[in-house]
């Protein structure tokens, strides 16, 4: 990827996880102006601009920079005062040149066009959506959801790990019903809930802000894990929910792990998340991956050999954002040699999204991923408190330790403070039984699994 494309990819993705206002304001006008070894410098045009960047969204960019570029290891943000009107001016004296014929030219940021009343983006729909077994159940309830609102599953909420489409599905909803029918529809991540939430008690207009939000048709929220934690966001939400549900009114949620498992949500939170339908996206299987790299391929315009493509569907595991960020990967490629792409071409080009999971080599990874999981400080896991919220990921990590690195049961117990080692074989055997006896925890391991392997 060039430094356009890639910033162009981060940005697309960026749109979900921060309002309009915010983008047009803080992400806009950035670019990279330097990728050396891992190092990204991202230009951005004042001070306030870093501030805020550096502060505020740096996590979320570090974040989806490493999602479409896993090689990202670090980025500096620097101020380019001239950055808005050099765009300018490079777009009004630049002669068009062959390549940049409106034929051949991909519009700048096709997905940022959101609807302003809806927050959707109308690129997502039911039809772009490549069904399959692991996502079958979701997605058929969530166009039952889009076709009678309010009357089939009331909340729908989705969960599964990152990039398996949920927010697609979520936007494909209210697209879909939005196009059948006059309704009031608003797409929320939860970050924008929380801090719309937390700006209404602020500025003593939280009752204004629960009253527009209780008379829409449908409220999507994405990511509900991110509520945990955050009482007073929470018992706001609790009544806003209540005004929907009680009049019939849609409510969609999607979430990275089950209700059940979303540390410190308030118990009638998970009451009412569990309520309606859930409902799970799996890791794509073999014949998944390669429907949806076909699919992409299709839908890009470009051909590739069958013998790329099962490459990839053999090679690149880790979700459908990857897989997808493979076939943009070689797309450019090709768009830049103008030749068709051989095997060879292609392994050299995907070798570091290619292969398994890398092996966990430290501790310190597995503690990382349950920590960042249940939501918990890293440094909760060696207290010595016995709340359920904290003793349960204490058991999850110990139960790691022991089947990821074979850790001895004494030095698991030496790592969390000294503890006796028939402490870790209970909590690897409780956590094993759980695993087989509980369909839910189940799943819910696997997540926390896939999360150690993405560290």
């Amino acid at each position: 990827m060039t430094k356009e494309e890639l910033w162009e990819a981060v940005l697309a993705q960026l749109q979900f996880k921060v309002s309009k206002a915010n983008f047009a304001t803080w992400l806009k006008n950035t670019r990279i102006t330097q990728m050396t070894d891992g190092e990204v410098t991202i230009a951005v045009p004042n001070t306030f601009s870093r501030e805020w960047l550096s502060k505020k969204y740096h996590h979320s960019i570090f974040e989806v920079l490493r999602e479409v570029e896993p090689r990202i290891k670090s980025i500096e943000y620097i101020i380019q005062k001239d950055l808005a009107s050099t765009k300018k001016s490079k777009k009004s004296n630049t002669k068009p040149s062959p390549d940049s014929s409106e034929e051949n030219k991909q519009p700048a940021f096709e997905g940022l066009k959101l609807n302003p009343l809806t927050n959707l983006n109308p690129r997502y729909t039911f039809e772009q959506f490549v069904i399959a077994p692991f996502n079958e159940l979701a997605q058929a309830s969530a166009w039952a959801v889009a076709k009678k609102p309010g009357r089939t599953y009331n909340p729908l909420l989705i969960y599964g790990g990152v990039g398996l489409g949920k927010t697609h599905l979520l936007q494909a909803i209210g697209n879909e019903a939005a196009a059948v029918a006059n309704l009031k529809i608003r797409y929320l991540s939860s970050e924008k809930l929380v801090s719309s939430i937390v700006s209404g008690i602020r500025n003593h207009s939280i009752q204004e802000l629960k009253n527009n939000l209780s008379h829409l048709d449908m409220l999507i929220i994405d990511d509900v894990q991110f509520l945990a934690g955050k009482e007073k966001t929470q018992e706001e939400f609790f009544h806003i929910f209540n005004a929907l549900y009680e009049n019939n009114k849609q409510i969609i949620l999607s979430s990275d792990r089950p209700p059940s498992a979303i540390a410190t949500l308030e118990k009638r939170l998970q009451s009412r998340f569990e309520g309606g339908m859930v409902a799970d996206i799996s890791q794509p299987d073999y014949e998944s991956r390669l429907a949806i790299l076909e699919t992409r391929a299709q839908e890009l315009g470009i051909e590739i050999d069958n013998e790329v493509l099962a490459y990839i569907a053999n090679n690149v595991q880790k979700n459908i954002r990857t897989l997808e960020g493979a076939i943009y990967r070689l797309r450019a490629y090709q768009k830049l040699h103008d030749e068709p792409l051989s095997l060879g071409q292609a392994k050299s080009l995907l070798k570091d999204l290619a292969g398994a999971p890398p092996k966990i080599t430290t501790p310190q990874q597995i503690f990382n991923a349950v920590a960042n999981y249940y939501n918990l400080n890293q440094q909760e896991l060696f207290s010595i408190t016995r709340k359920r919220e904290i003793a349960w990921p204490r058991q999850v990590a110990m139960y790691f330790l022991r089947k990821e690195l074979r850790k001895s049961f004494p030095h698991i117990g030496t790592i969390f403070g000294g503890k006796d080692h028939t402490t870790a074989l209970y909590a690897y055997r409780k956590v094993e039984k759980q695993i087989e006896n509980d369909e839910q925890i189940a799943e819910e391991i696997l997540l926390v699994k896939q999360r150690i392997y993405a560290e």
